[in-house]
């Protein structure tokens, strides 16, 4: 057999492979994404419910990269903690290695059932999940006649002398054999189809199961580098995931190599199937890993923030918009989730401006003025960009969970506007234009408000990103106590008044309109609570409607 019609053909099949999975998780991601994002997001206050979560989600999407991807957006803000989020990636290479060892079972047979159940779901649904599942299936039955075919293919390879002796060459050597698989794998984008190719080459007795151990190694560690060059440069912030779960797996492979030898004849003794024992020994050390780790996440966290601080926001960074990806457009739920994290920037900028309050009412300035309006000219970029960014989406490609999120996410952007403009252009502006000063012992009254104010409105961050019914209650639990506290300061203020207070008097009119206003701004915050309680469908637009943050 000519090597090079082999080389070709192991080619093309792997091509077809990788063709397979992206149609499987563009039909999941379609499909489920929202739901997928919403367990991710609910699972990240409990490491062993991470892992659970980062396995099942990663199963789903075939891409332990989405996974990576999905989780460095809540980390990276601030949304979770860094050590749940770790977690999750300790699972999802588990899920990367339950899925090679699913597609390592002889089941071709039902490649075909599966392209045509698939083509008649996709072809008789106009939209909607059905579609979505029926590129499931063709996925899936391209993925398993490429399966077939590369075994195939590689079956007879022993009877092409000059393709073996090369292969015999390239994987001589441990550390080789590590550095060519890493190679491979990153430039595939999966460590699924390399190992589908390795297990296949195991098969063939192309390679030696010690051969086979180092590959597999540096399969895991090269399906861990595309996270890390896909993390956003511009904030360091988001490399600290996808390094995480690139270091626990690089000290995986430093453990384990060299003991290549001799775990290569204990599993080949145990299974004498070599592709068996290679997709096994793939899941131990993914098992390994995750269960090794799972004691250490506290120390790498803090290793990880210390190489990677937050980078502090310029100007110009924190007008333009860094999140909304015109190519996430063709996936809805990749949409959303842009949307959602360039939201998040929103509260940042709503938050700077919260910080500006002590400064104006303690000694209101033409320097603190002025850098209100800048934030408040780059908060109302800002919701510009994101509505006109959700405004492409095409509304027929979105199933109605979507829809909901689309609109929560909307409304939300509306309403940090709104909360902004309140803080800009009322509680920072308005203590310069008046020369009262509030009494001492009504500063503490605004003091404990507006802490509560700042604790609320990352409280609303995390409710939007996670959808967490849990979150969702406490903001809105938190809303009461603000405005039972802002009657209970307002009645108290008043009875100082009738005692006869000079200085209460003085400031009584700035102190009342401060309070208002924080209220204000927290009545706006509070909505996505509302919007994450409310039902699904289209009730749930007309409740919000119906229910101006004030009144609610």
């Amino acid at each position: 057999m000519n090597a090079t019609i082999v080389i070709l053909e192991i080619a093309a099949h792997v091509v077809l492979l990788l063709w397979g999975m992206r149609i499987v998780q563009n039909g999941f991601e379609r499909a489920f994404g929202s739901d997928l994002r919403r367990v991710v997001g609910r699972a990240l206050r409990n490491r062993l419910a991470a892992v659970a979560a980062g396995t099942i989600v990663t199963m789903l999407l075939q891409s332990s990269t989405a996974t990576a991807m999905m989780v460095a957006s809540f980390a990276a803000r601030g949304a979770v903690a860094l050590i749940p989020a770790l977690a999750v990636m300790l699972g999802a290479n588990v899920g990367t290695a339950l899925i090679v060892k699913a597609l390592s079972f002889d089941v071709s047979w039902i490649a075909p059932l599966l392209l045509l159940t698939g083509y008649l779901c996709f072809k008789l649904s106009p939209k909607g999940r059905y579609r979505d599942l029926g590129k499931v299936g063709i996925g899936l039955g391209l993925m398993l006649t490429a399966l077939h075919m590369l075994v195939e293919t590689i079956r007879p390879i022993g009877a092409a002398p000059a393709l073996g002796t090369i292969l015999t060459a390239l994987t001589a050597d441990p550390v080789l054999d590590v550095l060519l698989a890493t190679a491979l794998t990153f430039a595939a984008h999966s460590s699924v189809a390399v190992m589908m190719l390795l297990a296949s080459l195991a098969a063939g007795g192309v390679v030696t199961p010690a051969s086979a151990i180092a590959l597999t190694l540096g399969a895991n560690l090269g399906g861990a580098l595309p996270p890390v060059f896909e993390a956003r440069t511009s904030n360091p912030s988001s490399r600290r995931v996808p390094i995480g779960n690139l270091l626990f797996r690089a000290i995986g492979c430093a453990v384990i190599l060299p003991f290549a030898g001799p775990l290569s004849k204990a599993l080949w003794q145990f299974d004498s199937d070599p592709r068996s024992a290679i997709t096994t020994f793939h899941l131990l050390f993914n098992l390994a890993v995750a269960v090794g780790c799972l004691p250490f996440l506290d120390p790498a966290a803090a290793l990880l923030n210390r190489l990677f601080p937050e980078k502090s926001k310029t100007d110009g960074e924190m007008a333009r918009p860094l999140f909304l990806d015109p190519e996430a457009l063709e996936t809805p739920y990749l949409a959303l989730a842009s949307a959602a994290r360039e939201i998040l920037r929103m509260g940042d900028l709503v938050e700077a401006l919260l910080r500006l309050i002590p400064s104006a009412l303690a000694q209101p300035d033409k320097s603190v003025i002025e850098q209100a309006g800048r934030l408040g000219r780059e908060l109302d970029r800002l919701h510009d960009c994101v509505k006109a960014y959700l405004a492409k989406l095409d509304r027929a490609e979105l199933t109605d969970r979507d829809l909901t999120r689309l609109s929560d996410l909307v409304e939300f952007a509306v309403n940090l506007g709104h909360a902004g403009d309140i803080l800009e252009k009322d509680m920072i502006q308005l203590p310069a234009r008046r020369n009262d000063r509030v009494a001492e012992a009504d500063r503490a009254a605004i003091s404990r408000m507006y802490g509560q104010v700042i604790a609320d409105l990352q409280l609303a961050l995390s409710t939007m990103m996670t959808e967490d019914e849990r979150t969702a209650h406490k903001l809105l639990d938190a809303k009461r106590e603000i405005n039972e506290f802002e009657r209970s300061a307002a009645r108290d203020h008043l009875a100082r008044l009738g005692g006869g207070d000079p200085a209460a008097l003085s400031g009584s009119s700035l102190f009342l309109l401060v309070l208002r206003d924080l209220k204000r701004v927290n009545s706006h915050l509070a909505t996505i609570g509302y919007a994450v309680l409310s039902p699904v469908g289209p009730s749930r637009s007309d409740h919000l409607t119906r229910s101006p943050p004030e009144a609610i």
